[in-house]
């Protein structure tokens, strides 16, 4: 057997627990799939007395994280600080300018420099991998890029973010609203005490910009992702949602369009007999669609500590075993540049609810704003008489484009029966 693979791990949070305890009792399933042991020889956290249920007296530790990326006796570091600058990008930086192999789960540091570091490990000859950096447990990255690689594909989306998947799913099961599932999210240690990244769709956005790479082999492009949270999903649209044959979810969703590559990430209805519908609670999912493969599903779990792991070690025996490929599948040289498409220009059906004075010539004068804008309305759905008050009307419109969508809702929230602003959810049809 060749002589060990050693190793450093920058960051002992969860997923840095994670993995030095996988390392540990994997050990041997992990030495005879690489072909060789992978040993944990230094580690680097901010505080070091912290009880972390592991046994640490074997391995250096090192105060600075960047200083422990330089040491010479080590083959790989293991990036699991987080965040897309400051301490997290100098370890990186160091270590490829060491020629060392990095592994990192690190999605928002990928998603503004991933294409740059790709380039600096292509030219250091060595390996940059981040397959946990996605959907966690779940083999994506290696799927896209390695799998599927005879396949052109079409369409990458899916399920990102296990917060907002648990909130939606919570609120449809449980009829309550979206705040009251928030803070039961946050006591369970579902979504964070500021969960803006999660149900702002950021998380999502960074993930999504990183799959739109490896599957369409062009640079990581986060400004080009148009991003919408869940903020505003009532359980009045979950109800209707539930009526009209649809699920909401939050999903990133990539696609070829005529006008390039379309990235999104917003609330979307889907059609409940779909495979991502069914997708509930926590659980990540991310289906690829490819001219030869057709449609293929994974799903699983997205993050926390042992199916995190289970990415980073599984990039550590790819390493081990010497098996090395271009980050985002092709060269750096090679990305495409295929331009991105304006969300502006997307089409597709819309969900649009609106809170109106039971009054009349409202329905008309609704219906006058869409036809103007050459929005063709497929179904309503209203409840009852209450004159005077507010009623809640339901529509949902044929394919139109997205910018004669937004000219006809701005219309609609002009109209004095119309009290609150229109709230509008795209349809997607899988």
């Amino acid at each position: 057997m060749k002589s060990a693979l050693k190793i450093a791990v920058a960051g002992l949070g969860t997923v840095g627990v994670g993995t030095l305890q996988l390392l540990d009792r994997q050990a041997e399933l992990v030495a005879t799939r690489a072909g060789r042991r992978i040993v944990v020889t230094a580690v680097s956290a901010r505080d070091r007395r912290r009880d972390r249920g592991i046994d640490l007296s074997a391995v250096r530790w090192y105060e600075d994280a960047v200083a422990m990326a330089a040491d010479p006796d080590i083959d790989v570091v293991v990036e699991l600080i987080g965040g897309a600058d400051g301490v997290a990008l100098g370890v990186i930086e160091t270590a490829l300018a060491q020629r060392k192999h990095v592994v990192t789960a690190n999605k928002a540091l990928m998603a503004e420099h991933g294409t740059r570091l790709a380039a600096r490990a292509e030219e250091m000859g060595v390996a940059l991998a981040f397959e946990a950096a996605v959907a966690g447990g779940i083999p994506v990255i290696k799927t896209l890029r390695e799998s599927l690689v005879g396949n052109r594909l079409a369409r990458v989306y899916g399920i990102l973010n296990g917060t907002s998947n648990y909130i939606l799913t919570t609120m449809r099961e449980s009829g309550r609203e979206f705040t009251e599932v928030l803070g039961e999210a946050q006591k369970l240690g579902y979504a964070e005490a500021d969960p803006s990244f999660d149900i702002d769709g950021v998380d999502a956005a960074h993930k999504l910009a990183i799959l739109a790479s490896v599957a369409f082999g062009r640079p990581v492009d986060l400004a080009g992702v148009y991003t919408e949270g869940i903020r505003h999903i009532s359980r009045l649209d979950i109800d209707f949602a539930e009526e009209l044959g649809y699920r909401i979810k939050l999903l990133g969703i990539a696609r070829l369009t005529d006008e390039g590559l379309e990235q999104r990430v917003h609330p979307c209805m889907v059609p409940r007999a779909t495979p991502i519908a069914a997708v509930e609670g926590v659980f990540n999912a991310v289906v690829a669609e490819g001219d030869f493969v057709g449609r293929v599903v994974l799903e699983g779990r997205g993050a926390g500590a042992f199916p995190t792991a289970s990415s980073v070690a599984s990039d550590l025996v790819d390493i081990a075993a010497g098996r090395h490929v271009a980050a985002f599948g092709v060269p750096v040289a090679a990305l495409s540049t295929l331009p991105g498409a304006p969300m502006e220009r997307h089409q597709g059906a819309y969900y649009i609810r609106l809170m109106v004075v039971d009054q009349p010539g409202v329905i008309a004068d609704v219906a006058a704003a869409l036809r103007d804008e050459h929005v063709s309305m497929e179904s309503m759905i209203q409840r009852g008489r209450a004159p005077g008050e507010a009623v809640p009307v339901v529509l949902t419109t044929h394919v139109t484009v997205e910018a004669a969508m937004r000219r006809a809702l701005d219309r609609i929230a002009a109209l004095a029966s119309v009290i609150e602003p229109p709230r509008m959810i795209r349809i997607e049809d899988f």
